[in-house]
């Protein structure tokens, strides 16, 4: 399973379903908006950390973001 793969999409779709730029998503989960685009694209491997603070800047749980789509 490409894990990077999955985070990547499921964070691409609650942004952009929440109407939020990259800069704004990326003040909230206190990323930077270069390393936020690194993991959009699959080529950045984040820590718990940064996925929890992703998480709670998209208001879902981090187990979301491993959500395999269907």
């Amino acid at each position: 399973m490409e894990w990077e793969r999955i985070v990547c999409a499921n964070v691409l779709r609650l942004r952009e379903a929440r109407g939020l730029t990259q800069e704004q998503l990326a003040v909230d989960a206190g990323l930077d908006v270069t390393y936020l685009r690194e993991i959009e694209k699959g080529e950045a491997n984040p820590t718990v950390k940064k996925i929890a603070g992703l998480a709670e800047a998209l208001g879902v749980l981090p187990a979301d973001l491993f959500e395999i789509p269907k």
